[in-house]
């Protein structure tokens, strides 16, 4: 972590989630076992729980951070003067920000495992994204930094 980064988090996957995607991937390995026996039947658990360990790990390595100036979320940027209001959406609120009050070109790094959002408002006039929404464990935290 830089001296300039005033906020940093990691959107990871949680505990709860990993045994259901390694069981499917346990039991797709145990019937490609059934179907080929042999010396090879064991390649199937090699690759496939590995793999799938993997892919979850992969899809909690998104990070949202404010750094340098700049507000990152996952792979997308944005300089922290070109950002209006901040708006905390509660976790009983989301459905209907993901849903019905969403706009379409809005920039949007929602993970389903993270609850809480923040909606900030992009003041760029040449930019056609409205706002960013972004998921993140500590609202509060991540509305001060973009603030300051």
């Amino acid at each position: 972590m830089t001296a300039t980064t005033t906020f940093r988090e990691r959107l990871y996957v949680t505990w709860w989630i990993w045994p259901l995607p390694l069981l499917a991937a346990a039991l797709l390995a145990a019937e490609v076992h059934m179907g080929f026996p042999g010396v090879r039947s064991w390649l199937p658990y090699v690759i496939l729980l590995p793999l799938t360990a993997a892919l979850i790990a992969k899809m909690g390595s998104t990070k949202v951070e404010v750094a340098d100036g700049e507000l990152r979320a996952g792979d997308a940027h944005i300089p922290l003067e070109l950002l209006g209001d901040v708006e905390i959406i509660a976790p009983e609120d989301r459905r209907r920000a993901m849903g019905r009050e969403l706009d379409p070109a809005a920039f949007v790094v929602h993970r389903g495992w993270v609850k809480p959002l923040v909606r900030v408002r992009v003041n760029d006039p040449e930019d056609p994204t409205p706002y960013w929404v972004i998921s993140t464990r500590r609202p509060d935290e991540l509305a001060a930094a973009i603030k300051s």
